[in-house]
């Protein structure tokens, strides 16, 4: 990881050319309302709120004008926005586009793993979201119904996410490589009545079931009314009349109009559920209004997204950066490349032959691809121009050093810019980033987004000066932030707003040097990244009790050079249960089951106990320590201090093994 001491002697590695700054949109904005530079923005939307939200509001197309930008009477955490007003996501992004010199234009394309091609006009796209939402009218899907999208990266998940937001449905993305349990966990707890999913998809040349895997969870999901399937990898599939239908069929177009539903501007948009370290998986709810705003914001005047880029971010439909790049790229009137599979396969370098063959401009990546790239010897790096890039944004996880330095200078060639970009799907976005009219260095962000009022405290919300390292949190609310969790406001003001008393806290770590830059440090609760995607410790530990041989868990995350964590984890079996290779095997197989591949542990341990304190909370921070033979700290809470010395033996005994 990058921090601020680590760079504070390097100093500024990149400017930004005169050209790319005075051609940006941010530039174009500071001129616009007569701010000096970046940090004169910052001090104008801190101090008037409601005038630069509305000046980020009104890129957005509203059937019925607001009232009021930004309303707190209920509290800073259920601030409602752009009151009065009605919109959809889809007239923002898709309809404005209509006649217009776009609407011909190449809004995706899409290249499967075996080199097939597909490409859609935003003419085309428009027309396949009118038929599908044609058809789940037709169905009895009705405004408010929640419909998930277990899908694969192919065009028609694109197709799906807004044929539900025009009819006035709440789309709930759910990561492909789920299984049957974690499907259950959010589809139950939406309470989904429908789902959108496909036959199969495939995985490093190996076909990977969809449909067959959501019908494992079906038995436990009794509300669900209609499951909806695209025929695309030919994967032998059971259908079931009259709830399971063909995409295909069921959208078929009549060539009438299809009326897009007006929506007040506040209405749910899309459940993106995320992992805490305890209890189930939180649904957070973004609107039709906050999170194209955020999208206008933080893509289109921070990353300086236009509508002559084309943008290649791989990523999986259910973690954040699938909605975001379907919005982002709609909004600006942009061109999105979609590939299914992974950045090196069929060909090592498939990422930078993408880049080259598809002229991208805009290539987003996490500091997890370039760390394997760097292990498998760059995938031929050096025979590609990637010429055409001028942005290069990352996100996921905080860089390594020798990452960050081989992506400067092996894909942006010290010329382009890594523009870092922290947030969460809890606040819909960024709260730092990097932008193209600030110097940047190493791993650092520029700054804060203008409008959340971020900044760095101590445990009882006092400032930090620069250097020292603490709790990042935001002092104003933001039209992207979560507007509360799914039917659920109490979990919601406990996990957010409760921690330090009136900012926003979600338990990331930050410090800024003396020269403005920000850093973020780490986590300060139990939350894993695994390769990106995070989960919580409960998600893991479920799938492990479930097996019925475990009695208790506790799954933490261990440094890894490529993921940037990996799991580790140790049981308590339950009584009677012998612990043997094939136990081991068994558990791997459940995690990998139910959250996939990247979530495969490094270990799992059999201890007798696990360190837990009087209340008989289970100290993962204790588990931790002893698994990387760190110092434990205090340890007068624990009921059971001795347990630490066993862990710490049995990991010692585990590496030895490996040794020999």
């Amino acid at each position: 990881m990058i921090t601020a001491s680590d760079r504070a002697s390097e100093g500024f590695v990149w400017e930004p050319t005169k050209e790319l700054r005075d051609n940006s949109n941010l530039h174009a904005y500071l001129q616009e309302h007569g701010l000096a530079d970046y940090d004169a923005l910052l001090r104008r939307a801190d101090e008037d709120p409601d005038w630069f939200w509305d000046t980020v509001a009104q890129r957005l197309h509203f059937y019925q004008p607001y009232e009021q930008v930004l309303d707190t009477s209920r509290g800073a955490p259920f601030a409602r926005w752009c009151v009065g007003g009605t919109t959809n996501v889809v007239a923002s992004c898709i309809e404005k586009h209509r006649d217009t010199p776009a609407w011909g234009k190449e809004v995706l394309v899409w290249e499967g793993e075996g080199g097939e091609v597909r490409r859609l006009t935003y003419s085309d796209l428009s027309a396949q979201i009118d038929a599908l939402a044609a058809g789940l009218r037709r169905e009895g899907c009705e405004r408010g119904d929640v419909v998930g999208l277990f899908m694969p990266n192919i065009p028609e998940a694109i197709v799906a996410f807004f044929a539900v937001a025009k009819i006035g449905a709440i789309a709930l993305p759910m990561f492909s490589g789920f299984g049957a349990g974690a499907l259950i966990d959010r589809l139950s707890d939406a309470g989904a009545r429908f789902v959108i999913t496909a036959d199969g998809t495939s995985r490093r040349g190996t076909a990977v079931p969809m449909k067959a895997v959501l019908d494992k969870a079906l038995p436990d999901l009794p509300q669900l009314s209609r499951v909806i399937v695209v025929r695309h990898a030919n994967t032998p599939v059971t259908m079931q009349a009259p709830r399971d239908l063909w995409l295909d069929e069921l959208a078929v177009s009549s060539g009438d109009p299809v009326a897009t539903e007006v929506m007040d501007a506040e209405e749910p948009l899309m459940l993106m559920y995320t992992s805490g370290t305890t209890g189930k998986p939180k649904g957070t709810v973004h609107s039709h209004c906050g999170f194209a705003a955020k999208m206008a914001l933080d893509l289109g005047l921070i990353m300086d997204l236009k509508p002559s880029d084309r943008l290649l971010w791989l990523s999986d439909m259910g973690w954040l950066v699938g909605p975001l790049l379907a919005v982002g790229t709609t909004l600006h009137g942009a061109t999105m490349l979609i590939a299914e599979g992974g950045p090196d396969y069929p060909d090592p370098g498939r990422m930078w032959r993408l880049v080259d063959e598809h002229a991208i401009s805009f290539l987003g990546l996490a500091p997890t691809v370039s760390r394997s790239f760097i292990r498998s010897g760059g995938g031929g790096i050096e025979s590609y121009d990637l010429g055409s890039l001028r942005i290069c944004a990352s996100t996921g996880e905080p860089w390594t050093s020798d990452a960050w330095w081989w992506t400067f200078d092996k894909v942006c060639h010290k010329k382009v810019p890594i523009l870092n970009y922290s947030g969460g799907t809890e606040v819909g976005g960024g709260i730092l980033s990097g932008n193209v009219l600030t110097p940047m260095k190493p791993g650092a962000f520029s700054g804060p987004i203008p409008g959340m009022g971020a900044d760095i405290v101590d445990a009882d919300g006092t400032p930090l000066p620069s250097g020292e390292p603490g709790e990042l949190v935001l002092r104003q609310p933001s039209i992207g932030l979560t507007r509360s969790l799914w039917k659920n406001d109490e979990r919601y003001l406990d996990a957010y707003w409760s921690e330090i008393p009136g900012v926003w806290h979600q338990g990331d770590r930050a410090q800024k040097d003396a020269d403005g830059a920000w850093y973020i440090t780490g986590r300060s609760d139990d939350t894993l990244k695994i390769a990106g995607k995070r989960t919580g410790p409960s998600e893991i530990e479920g799938l492990l009790s479930a097996t019925g041989k475990v009695a208790e868990a506790a799954a933490i995350g261990l440094p890894d050079p490529v993921k940037g964590q990996a799991v580790g984890c140790l049981v308590v079996l339950v009584e009677g249960q012998a612990w043997d290779a094939d136990l081991n095997a068994e558990l791997e197989a459940a995690v990998v089951a139910g959250l996939g591949v990247p979530f495969r542990p490094r270990f799992i341990i059999a201890v007798s106990d696990l360190p837990k304190t009087r209340n008989m909370k289970i100290m993962r921070r204790v588990v931790r320590a002893a698994c990387l033979d760190e110092s434990a700290g205090d340890l007068s809470s624990l009921v059971n201090p001795e347990v630490v010395e066993e862990i710490r033996a049995a990991v010692q005994e585990l590496q030895d093994r490996g040794r020999k």
